[in-house]
């Protein structure tokens, strides 16, 4: 059983902050610091290039893979890290398409994160007429997938609202009609059991700087299952991700399965970072952080239904069909939430009104949960965030 205890205390959690941001950007495990001091001091310090070879960074990007592979029910090797989240799912969409000769449509929702799109759109832009992206409604998503279809393209986890997608009843559903799917997890990994290889997922993506708490700007990861591994088209072929990257040929033969994902050089000390928030990681059962998240979240829910009656509910309430987080919904949603950070609870806004509220078991209980609510109560009862100072926008929300 996962000691829930032990996670928090993993941490470093600011004195006298409730923070539940932790599904834009997690906070720092305590052992970051010397594991990057170690990497500065004694590996790159000492080492220099030595440390390729004697420090194993070049295989950092298929180990960190398959640690994060464990998470999101992925097959050993077929998960490996690098570059931004953005690429990845470029990379992903991009052989997905052409594992399906003919049909030129990429169908995602109207709650994608726009990231997404737009770089479904890029991909578009590039390969030209006939090819479109058609978006469709959340709840109507299994509906528009028809035989016109060749990838889909979800993040099962809704950033505003927190709403979850089927993941293995939409993939069913596209393989029924000839399509393939791209799953974006950056709201799944760490939140809550993925099961990519169960689900009969083609190719998955999602990043480490949410709930994995492997610090700002740290890599993303993608995978690709075992039946496309050696047949997936690598739009972008890296030298990394060259059969043979250090015979420096003139021209690219992609690497042996996932190795052919890989793009341009490992960013080792983002990657350093990442191992040792997977040191936490490790300790861990999905099925218990489960739980545990979904009680926190009800217990929110709950307590905001009953103190805080002008916001309106975003997230579902049925357990199934909700990630880790809880969202409102207030016409006056980013002033609030300017005047709640600015009394110690940390959440974040999304136009054009949700406040958001990451619950992460691994560092938050139910004293925070409750201390929050009642701050937030506080603030709407005394309309605290009408103040000129909480209306004026920063440029990250």
């Amino acid at each position: 059983m996962t000691d829930f205890g032990w996670t928090r205390d993993q941490f470093h959690l600011p004195m006298g902050m409730i923070y539940l941001d932790g599904n834009s950007l997690g906070p720092l495990p305590k052992a970051t610091p010397a594991r990057l001091d170690r990497l500065l001091s004694e590996e790159w310090g000492e080492q220099l290039i030595s440390g390729w070879n004697g420090c194993g960074w070049m295989e950092m990007p298929r180990g960190l893979g398959d640690r994060i592979g464990r998470l999101i029910g992925a097959e050993p090797g077929h998960v490996v890290v690098g570059d931004t989240l953005s690429i990845k799912v470029y990379q992903a969409l991009a052989a997905a398409l052409a594992l399906v000769p003919g049909r030129h449509v990429i169908l995602s929702d109207t709650g994608n994160f726009p990231s997404d799109l737009y770089m479904a759109e890029g991909l578009i832009k590039l390969l030209g007429a006939p090819y479109e992206l058609r978006l469709a409604d959340p709840l109507a998503l299994e509906e528009a997938i028809t035989e016109e279809v060749a990838v889909l393209l979800v993040t099962e986890v809704d950033y505003r609202t927190g709403r979850r997608h089927d993941m293995a009843a939409l993939t069913r559903k596209a393989h029924q009609m000839g399509a393939r799917v791209v799953w974006d997890l950056a709201h799944s990994a760490g939140a809550l059991p993925v099961e990519v290889a169960a689900g009969a997922a083609d190719f998955a993506v999602g990043c480490t700087y949410k709930y994995l708490n492997a610090g700002p700007g740290a890599p993303a990861f993608i995978y690709v299952a075992p039946r496309h591994a050696d047949l997936a088209e690598p739009a972008l072929s890296g030298w990394l991700g060259h059969e043979a990257p250090f015979a420096f040929d003139q021209s690219y033969r992609p690497g042996a399965g996932i190795e052919r994902m890989r793009v341009g050089t490992p960013p080792v000390m983002q990657m350093a970072a990442l191992e040792a928030a997977l040191d936490v990681w490790d300790q861990v059962d999905m099925a218990d952080l489960r739980r545990r998240s979904l009680d926190l979240t009800t217990l929110m829910m709950d307590l905001v239904e009953d103190q805080c009656p002008g916001l309106s509910l975003a997230t579902p309430r049925e357990e199934e069909a909700r990630g880790s987080q809880v969202s409102f919904r207030f016409e006056h949603g980013y002033a609030a939430m300017q005047a709640l950070i600015d009394q110690g609870v940390v959440g974040d806004f999304r136009a054009p009104d949700i406040m958001r509220f990451g619950v992460t078991p691994l560092y938050i209980g139910e004293e925070e949960i409750h201390e929050a609510v009642e701050i937030l109560a506080r603030i709407l009862r005394g309309a605290t965030w009408d103040q000129p100072k909480y209306q004026q926008r920063k440029r990250v929300t």
